[in-house]
């Protein structure tokens, strides 16, 4: 496991961008299995393949460089790594950036499932404030231990890593029609 650690550490050293993508999206994946798997127990012969596979490319086009170009302009825009750093950061990001971002983490899984613009919009006036509210239950506390904890170019993989849960949730209610 060490050995795989060091590996990881200095792929991110020399790769960080691509590290940080392909890490988002693998682990979008991997949320998308959980969900399918344990929470909607499809079983392993009735598994959407395809489903997992579109879940994986928001994690890689969307998901990861959003994030990661965010912590980056967060980092800018406020300034330390004191405890009231970390707290104005996590205001910013769950006030400013989450609401946004979970709109249209739903709305491009609405539109990859085919959905029309109308039926995106119905299910978003559906499901999103529940998401939210969710999200407020689960975020914020992370999010001030990353922020004071965590250097920023590990910021994505740690919150990638929490977010395996919080995946298989969200793709839950993004696939739920």
């Amino acid at each position: 496991m060490a050995g795989l650690w060091r590996s990881y550490q200095a792929l991110m050293s020399k790769y960080p961008w691509t590290v940080q993508i392909v890490t988002a999206g693998s682990l979008v994946g991997v949320g998308d299995v959980i969900s399918q798997q344990l929470i909607e127990r499809r079983g392993l012969a009735h598994h959407n393949v395809q489903r997992t596979a579109k879940m994986m490319s928001i994690g890689f086009f969307f998901v990861g460089p959003v994030i990661g170009s965010w912590y980056k302009v967060l980092d800018r825009l406020v300034v330390g790594g004191s405890k009231s750093a970390a707290m104005k950061k996590m205001l910013v990001d769950q006030l400013c950036f989450a609401p946004g971002f979970l709109g249209a983490f739903l709305c491009i899984s609405g539109a990859l499932n085919g959905l029309t613009v109308e039926e995106n919009v119905g299910k978003l006036k559906r499901d999103y404030t529940d998401a939210l509210i969710s999200n407020y239950y689960i975020w914020p506390p992370v999010q001030i231990a990353n922020f004071y904890f965590i250097p920023l170019h590990h910021r994505l993989a740690v919150v990638q890593i929490v977010a395996v849960g919080w995946n298989s949730y969200l793709t839950w209610k993004a696939n739920k029609m």
